[in-house]
């Protein structure tokens, strides 16, 4: 099916639901033309709106530092041990036989562990069919991907489909690993025999004594008769939360405090996540996958209190996914920024200036002018240029947000290769 047909077809009333029996019966297939590949495997899936990929990784450096071969697929890279391959497509759970075949080889590469970043978009269409989740992993649900499940209650009712599926695997653990400080986090635990919570404000694993620093993450949790010193230096309050759901995992399996800690603290970074660029610049400059309303609160403000000149944000927003949170993040950006630059993000067959001004509307809620502290650069990398032309102090922090990783842009005539890390590199050598 040609891309165009594909969004020809999406704009059917009802599509989605239309379909759903095709991707059932697809999965199906796929998982027995594949001999059912994750069965000999224990497997973590891991969903949420924000943190899956980080959190899949520090899983995944904690199993394979312990010693465990230990398969990996998220969004960001797939593979087994230290032998990732990056991933190329827009999805983060690949179709439903793209996702058996890579399953199988790694269960062909003798893999104990598979760590599965898992999607609201693949839990709904069927895709996870066959996979049998010895323990599921909530890090967040707030308001994302509305322009498919219509609803919330929709939304959090796929991701609910991830406990559901764990909580009958009756010879696995049936253990589900929860965020205590999300809304939401209730709902979760009905769904698993046996939840276990974690958070900052309340949870069975309790990070105390945090600390946030620019250059990481450090805090105590005491649980049971352990007490374990968790170390990251991937910064942010965010990262607290995904380590905690890391943790949360490594003692249900069994891990000694040493072996958490060393497992998480052996991840020194995830692509596109929190990426610090240093081309020599007397600033900093960040490039990060977040796109959502809820990221950026959370990552604006936790750069915001440790900004000590301005903070500079760059972003878009995707055509044909969710309008509604356009202006909330023009709004939230505008709040915690000194400046802000929009740009494109994906426009695919909407208009881009559309986009553009929809995103400008929140920010001048916020109390930004056009021409002032606020500014409309549609082409990627000139934005990216004159983003980093506005950096006039050592003290100044750029943010470069919502491609992240991503290896392509999708513009009204396709898809076109993109690496944003190394488009600012490029342009930082040059200044």
């Amino acid at each position: 099916m040609t891309a165009m047909i594909k969004k020809l077809l999406e704009r059917i009333p009802g599509y989605n639901k239309l379909v759903l029996p095709l991707h059932r019966l697809r999965s199906f297939r796929m998982a027995t033309k594949y001999d059912y590949p994750a069965s000999s495997m224990k497997v973590i899936g891991v969903t949420g709106t924000n943190g899956k990929t980080t959190t899949a990784f520090m899983i995944h450096s904690m199993l394979t530092e312990a010693g465990f071969k230990v398969g990996l697929m998220t969004t960001v890279a797939y593979g087994v041990g230290k032998n990732l391959k990056s991933q190329i497509s827009h999805m983060t759970t690949v179709s439903a036989g793209l996702l058996n075949k890579r399953i199988a080889d790694i269960r062909d590469a003798g893999a104990e562990y598979l760590v599965l970043e898992v999607t609201s978009h693949a839990l709904a269409q069927y895709r996870t069919f066959g996979i049998p989740i010895d323990v599921a992993v909530m890090t967040n649900v707030t308001h994302e991907h509305l322009d498919y499940h219509k609803t919330f209650a929709n939304y959090l009712n796929a991701k609910r489909k991830l406990f559901k599926s764990a909580d009958k695997v009756h010879d696995g653990q049936r253990v589900g690993i929860i965020n205590a400080d999300d809304p939401t986090a209730n709902v979760f635990a009905k769904d698993i025999a046996h939840p276990l919570t974690y958070g900052i404000g309340k949870g069975d694993l309790l990070a105390r004594q945090v600390k946030l620093t620019p250059s990481g993450i450090d805090y105590y949790i005491k649980y049971n008769d352990a007490r374990l010193h968790i170390r990251s230096s991937i910064p942010g309050e965010f990262n607290v939360y995904n380590s905690l759901a890391a943790v949360g995992v490594g003692l249900s399996y069994g891990l000694t405090p040493e072996q958490i800690e060393k497992g998480i603290a052996a991840l020194k970074s995830v692509e596109g996540r929190m990426t610090r660029l240093d081309e020599g610049q007397k600033f900093e400059v960040v490039v990060d996958y977040a796109h959502t309303p809820d990221s950026f609160e959370k990552l604006l403000h936790d750069f915001r209190t440790t900004t000590k000149g301005k903070l500079i944000v760059m972003f878009g927003s995707a055509g044909r996914r969710d309008e509604a949170k356009r202006a909330v993040q023009g709004q939230i950006a505008g709040k915690y920024a000194d400046i802000v630059v929009l740009t494109e993000e994906d426009d695919r067959d909407v208009d881009g200036e559309g986009i553009l001004a929809q995103i400008a509307s929140g920010a001048e809620q916020s109390g930004k002018k056009l021409g002032k502290d606020l500014f409309k650069v549609h082409d990627r990398i000139k934005a990216i240029k004159f983003t980093l032309k506005q950096a006039k102090s050592m003290d100044d922090v750029i943010m470069l947000l919502g491609k992240g990783h991503e290896k392509t842009i999708e513009r009204a005539d396709g898809e076109h290769r993109w690496n944003e890390i190394e488009t600012a590199r490029k342009l930082l050598k040059k200044m």
